[in-house]
């Protein structure tokens, strides 16, 4: 089973696809830097959204072809809309489950898969789908955070706990926010070869407003801040408590705060014939 409508635990409110824009903005360099693909080749972005990575790729590889796939008509409506604003020929788009998605095996150059496993119930099982699409010799790429790498200064008990909540919040809906940890495991498990997997650091003090305003504000607390009725409804946490670590939370992207965060991005070769797996 993959990853339905309603496990999607940040919504799919306006709100949330202006904050996956913010991200992948913020973002790019750290996340997409090393990642070019070359002319003519068959790229499958899994989980696209509403494109926020998309929009990245497809410009940094224009001479690449990239078919993005993901579960919700909502989401992959507004992702076609902005890759024709952006006027990007390179892209298709098409709704499919990640369980079955609706490709031979071996169509593709390329798999590329980012913020989708932590909200999977089965992401082992989705990852050795997506690499059967892989023709030998190709990579799949996975970028997935990790929670539990969070750490910020002044310290607040009060914004752990309410980023504790979106992890409870999350698990309950079939995912996991501490994802991150496990990409090599999980890539290499799926028969991929020559697994590599690099942290991300995300650190942020007064010296950088910009990452402040984009990636602390504006991504992760706004993430946090988005759990905030549901995580008030499940009993998680009372109204004021959740309030009072939102505030502390923007509290350090202020000039003397300091927000950290880490990414792990893993990238795996599809095994050609005598080539020995990962792990």
């Amino acid at each position: 089973m993959t990853m339905g409508a309603d496990s999607y635990v940040h919504g799919y409110q306006p709100r949330e696809a202006e904050r996956l824009l913010d991200q992948a903005g913020a973002l790019a360099e750290w996340l997409h830097g090393d990642t070019v693909y070359a002319a003519g080749r068959q790229v499958l972005e899994a989980g696209c959204g509403v494109g926020a990575q998309t929009m990245l790729l497809a410009r940094r590889s224009p001479q690449a072809q990239f078919t993005c796939i993901d579960i919700s008509a909502a989401s992959l409506g507004q992702a076609e809309r902005a890759a024709r604003r952006a006027g990007l020929a390179n892209v298709r788009f098409a709704r499919a489950d990640l369980a079955a998605p609706p490709f031979p095996a071996g169509r593709f150059d390329d798999v590329f898969v980012c913020f989708v496993l932590e909200h999977l119930r089965q992401p082992a099982e989705i990852l050795t789908v997506l690499a059967g699409l892989l023709r030998p010799g190709g990579t799949m790429t996975v970028i997935e955070g990790d929670h539990g790498s969070t750490c910020f200064h002044p310290r607040s008990e009060a914004a752990s706990a309410a980023v504790q909540c979106q992890v409870a919040l999350q698990q309950a809906a079939g995912g996991d926010a501490l994802i991150g940890r496990q990409v090599y495991p999980l890539m290499a498990a799926s028969g991929l070869a020559d697994v590599r997997v690099s942290p991300r650091m995300v650190y942020v003090d007064g010296s950088r407003p910009e990452l402040a305003d984009g990636f602390t504000r504006r991504t992760f607390t706004a993430m946090i801040e988005g759990v905030r009725r549901p995580a008030i409804a499940a009993g998680l946490v009372e109204a004021d408590a959740f309030d009072a670590g939102l505030r502390d939370l923007r509290r350090t992207a202020e000039p003397d705060g300091t927000f950290c965060y880490t990414f792990f991005k893993g990238v795996g070769v599809k095994p050609v014939d005598g080539q020995p797996r990962a792990g």
